[in-house]
């Protein structure tokens, strides 16, 4: 297949995309791009697929056509823009947390009302031609109402890859990927994003917070951000607002252990780490491997929006923190990050489930 880039650009009314028909210039160079982002830089892309052909052009020495994008260059377009959406945290019962009473409007104060989410935005860029990955992870003040004009930032996260910051990167071209982020003070975050495999424009992003303990890894905390594709990277300069398409879910009902617990069938794209690798490693998951694994109730840590995670221990010690999400009765997304009985990363996979109970 021959993959065209076709820019998208915001309308001015900033709730609607306008596509460029006709246009297919390769993605502008990124080369010179570092920390802080440049607020003036719009980047953004979505791909359209039309059917492998013997261009004339080429005879005639006339323009060749785009070339076909490899495997991170389709990670980049997929992940790249502006993600608006909710962030709560949970504890490691996946109990949700109430915000700093400090930034809670008066009026949800004086009617006792309890505050658990965080509007976000994460503005992310990943350049397609060199594997280098960066996001500025933006909790919003909550307000009373639509407010978007008077949104004020709380805090910014701004997180990149490499060596001194990341164990590892690994990805999937759908816009998929989970990264072992340092914390220092003996903590590690492990980031799992799952893009929906019905709408590219539409992902969840669980973080496990975990202590290492001399030979143990302890869950300590648990943040979801739900969040949806809103435009071409701006830098986080233009937040969704009164446009953004969710909402709060932290109080919202847990997903039901039936649903998530049983017989599944799974296929399984995966990666491997030797113990003596360097850190900030970047690999995709490949390979199609297909198992059929029961999931039990006990290992479950149970989140609203039809989320989980867990945090398994084999015999021989390897730890296990997964996490799923069923984006359709029957059909999950997960990811699990495999570390040995030393707490070294050995393996990253990504699947997609099935429920044997609905074949």
């Amino acid at each position: 297949m021959i993959l065209h880039s076709v820019p998208i650009m915001l309308s001015s009314s900033g709730s609607s995309l306008l596509w460029r028909n006709g246009t297919h210039a390769p993605p502008p160079s990124f080369k010179a791009l570092s920390f802080p982002f440049s607020p003036s830089l719009v980047v953004g892309y979505r791909t359209t697929v039309s059917p492998l052909s013997c261009s004339a052009d080429i005879a005639l020495g006339q323009s060749q056509p785009a070339p076909v994008l490899n495997a991170w260059s389709e990670f980049a377009q997929n992940v790249s823009g502006e993600w608006d959406g909710f962030g709560a945290d949970f504890s490691c019962e996946g109990q949700p947390l109430e915000l700093p009473e400090s930034v809670v409007p008066e009026a949800y104060r004086e009617w006792e009302v309890k505050v658990f989410d965080w509007q976000t935005q994460c503005p992310t860029l990943a350049q397609p031609h060199a594997q280098t990955f960066l996001y500025k992870s933006i909790k919003l003040l909550p307000t009373v109402g639509c407010e978007a004009d008077a949104a004020t930032r709380y805090s910014i996260d701004q997180r990149s890859i490499g060596p001194s910051t990341t164990l590892s990167f690994s990805y999937s071209d759908s816009g998929s990927y989970v990264a072992v982020w340092r914390l220092g003070n003996n903590q590690l975050e492990v980031e799992h994003c799952l893009v929906n495999p019905n709408d590219k424009e539409s992902r969840v992003r669980i973080f496990q917070v975990v202590r290492l303990a001399e030979a143990k890894m302890l869950l300590q905390s648990v943040k979801v951000f739900r969040e949806l594709w809103y435009g071409p990277f701006r830098d986080g300069d233009q937040l969704g607002g009164c446009a953004i398409r969710s909402s709060g879910f932290a109080s919202t009902p847990t997903t039901a252990a039936s649903v998530v617990a049983g017989s599944w069938r799974a296929v399984l794209a995966s990666t491997s780490f030797l113990a003596s690798s360097d850190s900030g490693c970047i690999q995709q998951v490949t390979g199609e491997k297909v198992i059929e694994i029961v999931r039990e109730e006990k290992d479950l840590l149970l989140l609203p929006q039809d989320l989980w995670c867990s945090l398994q221990e084999s015999k021989d010690g390897e730890r296990l923190f997964s996490v799923g999400w069923l984006f359709e009765p029957g059909h999950a997304i997960t990811s699990t990050c495999i570390f040995s009985s030393h707490s070294k990363l050995k393996e990253v996979t990504m699947g997609k489930e099935t429920a044997l109970t609905d074949l």
